[in-house]
């Protein structure tokens, strides 16, 4: 079943909710403003249901996995504000048709167990959660009960990146290759200093290939770190790289543990080939992170 375990859909109702706001996020008209980044403008057919539905038609996908975008910092707000919005975004992707399915966020300014069993329960693949909360032992530790609710229920993690701080006078792509890389960089290196201890079975998916963390493991070695084995639980997902960053990862982690993601309406899928190791990546090891989730 061809997947896309990485994109992004903004539900008319959401919609309606970022642009009743007036302070980030929050939507003026079509133009996103986000507390680290400059405004955005979105074009409206990004978040048209019958447009996306032809793109995920003209992929060749059999399931389009929707997330809510951290960069958003939906998850931080206070519980007044994040909960009509996470209310609001869980609706209305959960009600999109086929081939479309989501992961659920969670208010992390007031993490609650028993909200993420509930988007689970109705339906959702597992959890996403911003790398921002995941960049060190004291952040795993403190999702910890969120994440062994992904462990009773057998479903994986998904971590993406989050908010990026204020850089006055920098270019629009310095968010996506500097503090989004940096941020699943550290996360990546969190999980495997702190988190996998804590969680031996959990699935975890790192977007953006992780960051490309795990081309430093000779570096690792060299500080003491150990080269150690594959983690077939930890997956790395395609979204903004092509061949090349592709081909160097399958050298450090292996063909097994990579899965297609596009991060549609902000990327586009990248062109990984017709072979069989293409196969894998967009068939094969996303039916093994998402243990057979269809729609």
């Amino acid at each position: 079943m061809p997947t896309d375990v990485h994109q992004h859909f903004w539900p008319p109702e959401f919609t309606a909710l970022l642009r009743a706001r007036t302070t980030p996020p929050y939507l003026d008209g079509w133009t996103l403003h986000l507390a680290g980044e400059p405004p955005y403008e979105v074009d409206p057919a990004d978040h048209d249901l019958a447009a996306r539905s032809r793109l995920a038609v003209d992929d060749g996908l059999d399931l389009a996995l929707v997330s809510l975008s951290g960069p958003l910092g939906i998850e931080y707000l206070p519980p007044a504000e994040a909960e009509p919005l996470l209310t609001a975004f869980h609706d209305g992707v959960l009600a999109l048709p086929p081939p479309f399915g989501a992961w659920a966020s969670v208010c992390l300014s007031a993490p609650e167990p028993q909200a993420v069993e509930r988007e689970l329960r109705r339906g959702c693949v597992g959890l996403q959660l911003p790398a921002t909360a995941l960049l060190d032992e004291a952040g795993w530790q403190r999702r910890a009960p969120l994440l062994d609710v992904l462990a009773r229920h057998d479903k994986p993690l998904f971590v993406h990146p989050g908010v990026a701080p204020p850089a006055p006078g920098a270019p629009p792509w310095w968010a996506a290759l500097v503090p989004y890389l940096q941020q699943m960089h550290a996360s990546w290196f969190a999980f495997r200093a702190f988190g996998r201890a804590r969680h031996p079975r959990l699935r975890v998916c790192f977007t953006a290939l992780a960051g490309l963390a795990p081309l430093h493991g000779e570096r690792l070695a060299a500080r003491g770190g150990g080269r150690g084995e594959v983690d077939f639980d930890a997956f790395y997902e395609t979204s903004s790289y092509g061949t090349r960053a592709v081909d160097a990862l399958v050298r450090a982690v292996g063909i097994d543990v990579l899965v297609a993601g596009s991060d549609r309406p902000y990327a586009t899928p990248a062109d990984l080939g017709a072979d069989a190791a293409a196969h894998a990546v967009r068939t094969v090891n996303p039916a093994r992170l998402l243990k057979g989730a269809t729609r």
